[in-house]
């Protein structure tokens, strides 16, 4: 039993720690990060899609789930109106094979 615990415990918390599950909330005190939405990709840290279920949004690489409630998500999101304000900047993709990060140096935000 202990070695069924232990497998189950190994091989999935990497893909809980890094899923991407995100919400957007209200007030920028309830965030853990604050977010901007850039014009450009060029002017982009992170290029995001948002995918349809909540198994797609694994790994840190861009693929983002927006959940029903704040107590579903990894991240609580909080936009802003000015880059100076934000942590992170992303730009909306159109494709997911477009998704991931362009400045990896902002990575650690969603571990």
């Amino acid at each position: 039993m202990k070695k069924v615990f232990f497998f189950f415990l190994v091989f999935s918390f990497p893909a809980i720690v890094s899923a991407q599950n995100v919400y957007a909330v209200d007030y920028a005190s309830q965030a853990d990060i604050k977010i901007i939405v850039v014009p450009y990709e060029s002017q982009a840290d992170l290029k995001v899609f948002k995918v349809k279920y909540e198994s797609q949004a694994k790994d840190n690489k861009g693929k983002w789930f927006f959940t029903a409630y704040a107590s579903q998500a990894k991240k609580k999101l909080f936009y802003v109106d000015y880059e100076s304000q934000a942590d992170l900047k992303i730009f909306f993709v159109k494709y997911e094979s477009q998704a991931g990060w362009r400045n990896a140096s902002k990575r650690h935000l969603f571990y």
